[in-house]
């Protein structure tokens, strides 16, 4: 039995999971655990450190030098580099479907993440948490929504950043991205048998928000 309480949230990108996790854990007194931030952070240190994404192996031997650190303010830090925006360049974005393929990589972060939900009352949202990493989770829920969708939400995003954005293209690159993840070797996408199914496509962010908390305080 687990001596915090534990909630999975899984799904493919752009789903909304994140931004979902994060209320959920300020409703509830949790702490978030952006799980996709854990993985861009070590894309970025690949990159920063000139590394070859294909060169796995001297990905896994990076991985005993990096320390990462997530504040609960969303900040992200690797060895107190506050990285906090530098994970979110398109170099980055770009590599972090590859970097996330590799065992040692999965393994390394799946250390890291059981460890911290030992630690408090944990929300923890990405794409193998109910089945891999807490797969005894006191609440596990799968989040889709249809791929056009998804796409305009990561638009919005953009836009709302400033940053240049197409709607078809980012559908193209989630599609792939959804492929990428169903179809990987290593703790691939998929719904954990019991976790619960919430289709954001029809619902507004509240609205998915109240739907899991009550499920919950249920």
């Amino acid at each position: 039995m687990n001596i915090f309480k534990q909630i999975a949230i899984d799904g493919p990108a752009a789903a909304g999971k994140s931004t979902i996790a994060k209320l959920m854990a300020n409703r509830l007194g949790y702490v978030y655990v952006d799980t996709g931030a854990m993985y861009r952070a070590i894309t970025w240190a690949t990159l920063h450190h000139q590394i070859d994404v294909a060169n796995e192996q001297a990905i896994a031997d990076l991985l005993t030098k990096i320390d990462i650190n997530l504040t609960p303010e969303g900040d992200v830090f690797v060895n107190k580099h506050n990285i906090t925006t530098a994970i979110r360049d398109l170099d980055v974005t770009a590599h972090v479907p590859q970097v996330a393929t590799y065992q040692a990589v999965r393994e390394d972060l799946k250390e890291r993440q059981v460890n911290l939900a030992k630690s408090a009352n944990i929300i923890m949202d990405g794409r193998d948490i109910g089945t891999n990493v807490l797969p005894e989770a006191d609440f596990k829920f799968f989040m889709v929504a249809d791929p056009r969708i998804r796409a305009q939400r990561r638009h919005q995003e953009n836009l709302s950043k400033g940053i240049a954005s197409d709607i078809d293209v980012l559908e193209s690159e989630i599609k792939v991205r959804d492929e990428q993840d169903r179809t990987r070797i290593h703790a691939p996408l998929k719904q954990a048998e019991d976790a619960i199914l919430i289709d954001t496509s029809k619902l507004s962010i509240n609205e998915v928000v109240d739907k899991m908390v009550s499920i919950i305080l249920q």
